[in-house]
């Protein structure tokens, strides 16, 4: 019995197929006089503040898909990943 074979013939949807999660850390910390997150990426690089940490991984994905070629030729956009290390003072609850 004849069974067809399922061959992927372009080069770059191998590649997408086969490519790992590159995954970033961005460094974050609350700065309480300016009232924005202060954060960076080495590994990009990339640096940015926001007064919220979605408007800061906004800004640093945006960086880092920009940079992205020129500092990580053969990285698909589509594998990048990035996640978020947040520091922050505790605050007491309010009574």
């Amino acid at each position: 019995m004849y069974r067809p074979t399922v061959r992927i013939c372009d080069e770059h949807a191998r590649e997408a197929v086969m490519s790992k999660p590159m995954i970033f850390t961005i460094s974050a910390v609350w700065d309480r006089e300016a009232s924005v997150w202060s954060g960076h990426c080495d590994e990009i690089p990339a640096a940015a503040d926001a007064p919220t940490l979605d408007e800061l991984l906004a800004k640093i994905s945006a960086m880092a898909l920009d940079l992205l070629p020129d500092n990580h030729p053969g990285v698909d956009p589509a594998s990048l990943f990035l996640q978020i290390t947040a520091l922050r003072e505790a605050e007491p609850a309010a009574a």
